[in-house]
């Protein structure tokens, strides 16, 4: 009736838990299946050797060292106890439906499987809905899994997943619809749900905007003797500017159309490597004058690796054939619009300091912390290392109003000191050049 979506990892760890799954934790997969008027909640629980007894000792109640049929009847409204389920922020009490709890002595070779399913009704009705899952369930020694099954009921649309690392918080965003009658009007409102879901995805997606920042940074400069070494005049520079951020706008525009309609289809992780690798290009090149005059190609050329990522997301929710180009218009709306209010809120500061002796700073900063970022990410999604790029990054991009607003003060005042103390401010950028070549 129902096939799980993205569940292979949790069938492979319920198949073979004896071999599969670490002595030292408790697996606790659960399995979410929504339907018009209620929700049911299948959980299977493996606990492993080492951990068995802090799970019997769970079930011992009574604290006499054994496990009575009757304390094993009870584990699951103690199970239930640390579960937590909500509709839109509303609480659903769930119900046990059911509950095969194996004998202490099937448990003690790892092959003993748990088996619970619960349910929680709710009042039918059409709109977005968000079902949140919390599991607190022993978490010292568990290991969470969690995954929703595809909905064959037509009304029905499920939209996005979000987890928490461990797997102990699990959103899912569905859209309930009216009947047939009522499609239509749920795929287009479903649009100004993809056009926020752009905008927060470009928000948070910091490796998108660095690669376009740092693409910026040398362009309202000229190269001379393959090196930063000039000002270009404001048309030109605004050109030059407007010149790559359309290019990059066509070029992720155009793969994640394609994408997103299933005409082409990229894995996630070489497409990820990718974007680090044109972040890691951009930083070089506002360093010293790869490309000089042809930033445009190159935001073009990336902008179409960048939309495959983009692409990657709309691939994680269950969208139709209408579905898909509404959702696409809507989703590719939101990027641009969050792109074009942060180059706004940066430009005038481009334009400004690139006419004082602070740009040179700025330009090769902003790009050695881009390089330094790029390189991170490198490691971390070819080589599988960790690395506190995203910390920083994150924390860095959760303080951007602030530095954007600070940036342009600064920007204004070291401008209008620059004016009559610096007659050429393009010294600046040579000593900021020649110190690091040093």
């Amino acid at each position: 009736m129902k096939l799980a979506v993205a569940t292979v990892a949790i069938l492979v760890a319920l198949a073979a838990p004896a071999s599969a799954h670490a002595l030292d934790e408790y697996l606790q997969a659960v399995l979410i299946g929504v339907e018009k008027d209620h929700v049911s909640v299948s959980m299977r629980l493996v606990p492993g050797v080492a951990v068995l007894p802090d799970v019997l000792r769970g079930m011992d109640r009574n604290r006499d060292g054994k496990v009575s049929a009757s304390e094993r009847q009870d584990y699951p409204r103690l199970l239930l106890s640390d579960l937590h389920l909500s509709l839109n922020g509303e609480p659903l009490p769930l119900q046990l439906i059911s509950a095969d709890i194996p004998h202490p002595e099937q448990l003690q070779d790892g092959l003993g499987q748990m088996r619970i399913e619960l349910r929680a009704d709710f009042p039918s009705g059409t709109g977005q809905r968000r079902l949140v899952l919390r599991n607190r369930h022993q978490s010292q020694i568990a290991a969470y899994l969690v995954n929703s099954l595809a909905v064959d009921d037509p009304d029905i649309r499920l939209l996005a997943q979000q987890r928490n690392p461990d797997q102990s918080f699990y959103q899912l965003d569905y859209m309930q619809a009216a009947g047939a009658a009522g499609a239509l009007k749920a795929d287009w409102s479903g649009f100004g749900r993809m056009f926020r879901l752009g905008m927060h995805h470009i928000a948070e997606g910091s490796d998108h905007l660095l690669f376009l920042l740092t693409l910026l940074l040398p362009a309202p400069l000229l190269a001379r003797q393959s090196r930063w070494n000039g000002i270009a005049g404001i048309s030109g520079s605004l050109l030059r500017i407007v010149g790559v951020v359309t290019a990059f706008t066509l070029g992720h525009s155009a793969t994640l159309a394609l994408a997103g309609l299933g005409m082409l289809h990229v894995p996630g992780n070489p497409v990820e490597v990718l974007i680090a690798v044109s972040i890691l290009f951009s930083a070089a090149h506002a360093l010293y004058p790869i490309v000089p005059g042809r930033e445009a190609g190159i935001a073009g050329f990336f902008g179409l690796i960048h939309g495959l990522a983009f692409a990657n997301l709309l691939d994680q929710l269950s969208l139709g054939r209408w579905e898909r180009v509404t959702g696409l218009l809507g989703f590719n709306l939101g990027i641009e619009v969050v792109q074009l209010v942060v180059i706004a809120a940066i430009l005038p500061s481009l334009l400004l300091l690139s006419r004082t002796r602070a740009y040179g700073w700025l330009r090769i900063g902003g790009a050695l912390f881009a390089a330094i970022a790029a390189l991170g990410w490198i490691a971390e999604r070819l080589l599988a290392l960790e690395t506190p790029v995203d910390r920083v990054v994150g924390a860095v991009a959760a303080q951007a109003p602030f530095l954007a607003g600070s940036l342009f003060l600064i920007s204004m005042i070291w401008w209008g000191l620059a004016r009559g103390a610096y007659p050429s401010p393009t010294n600046g950028i040579r000593k900021a050049e020649d110190s690091l070549d040093r």
